[in-house]
């Protein structure tokens, strides 16, 4: 049922929409990544040559045509086997990744924060991700560029490939919420301890690596909970892809009845999930 809605919602001109409309770089992806999975390499075809047509000059992708910069969702295209897009499409998506850092981790920001006399906890070292370039880096887009250059180094290692996903697994850690698990970014809000969200701690866990630490024994904890609590099929996606890359999701987990799986991305997501994930 899953791969038929896909592909009812496929556009005319082979991409995407999230639900109804015009196409898009993330929900084309994921549909793609399910279809492949599935093994319908013929029928994904149309939306890989949209892929192919959609990419930039510069080697990353926009959020959609006519959007006139590549951005975070240059990760999600990289997760598509190089096999489908080709050597040049994927190396060029890696490439567009590797020096792309958040805005608040920059030199010249820093430098800025302490003429204003602001305490400067950045780890300039340790950079994430953004979700535009010139903008501040946050946990999902980081997430993302790791869980792409982690798999880019393991079919071809490279030291610089592994040395930026590891800054960016440090950057994750070191934006854990106090009690454990993520939100967008900030683990402080107008100096109070910020809450952790569902959705962002199944990806921060799908990104972070088997490190086993008390903070990361914490954001297991909390992603176990948000699991048996959470109604929302985006959160129970990215919670399930984290917590089995953890080797924590309960066997034979199935989520619980009830959940409206209404996106292109959700019923993608969700299928990637019952196939074995993303990487």
């Amino acid at each position: 049922m899953a791969i038929e809605f896909l592909l009812n919602k496929q556009n005319p001109d082979g991409g995407w929409p999230y639900l109804h409309g015009g196409s898009w770089t993330e929900p084309t992806v994921f549909a793609l990544l399910a279809l492949l999975a599935a093994g319908e390499t013929a029928r994904s075809k149309r939306g890989i040559a949209w892929i192919l047509r959609t990419r930039r000059s510069d080697g990353g992708w926009a959020s959609r045509p006519g959007v006139g910069e590549s951005t975070w969702v240059t990760a999600l295209a990289a997760l598509i086997p190089e096999e489908s897009v080709g050597q040049a499409a994927h190396a060029a998506a890696i490439e567009w990744l590797l020096p792309v850092k958040g805005e608040d981790t920059t030199t010249l920001f820093c430098l800025r924060q302490w003429l204003l006399g602001r305490p400067n906890s950045i780890d300039e070292d340790n950079p994430g991700w953004p979700w535009t370039p010139g903008a501040a880096a946050w946990v999902g887009p980081t997430a993302m560029a790791v869980v792409a250059l982690e798999g880019e180094h393991k079919r071809r290692p490279s030291a610089r490939v592994a040395a930026r996903a590891q800054a960016g697994r440090n950057y994750l850690m070191a934006h854990m919420c106090s009690e454990g698990g993520w939100n967008h970014g900030g683990a402080k809000s107008w100096g109070y301890d910020a809450p952790p969200y569902p959705e962002t701690t199944g990806m921060a866990l799908l990104a972070a690596g088997r490190v086993r630490s008390p903070g990361m024994e914490r954001a297991l904890a909390v992603g176990r909970k948000f699991l048996t609590e959470t109604r929302s099929a985006d959160a129970q996606n990215w919670l399930r892809l984290g917590l089995a890359a953890q080797g924590e999701l309960p066997q034979g987990y199935a989520a619980p009845q009830g959940i409206a799986y209404r996106t292109v991305p959700e019923v993608a997501l969700s299928h990637i999930t019952a196939l074995g994930g993303l990487a």
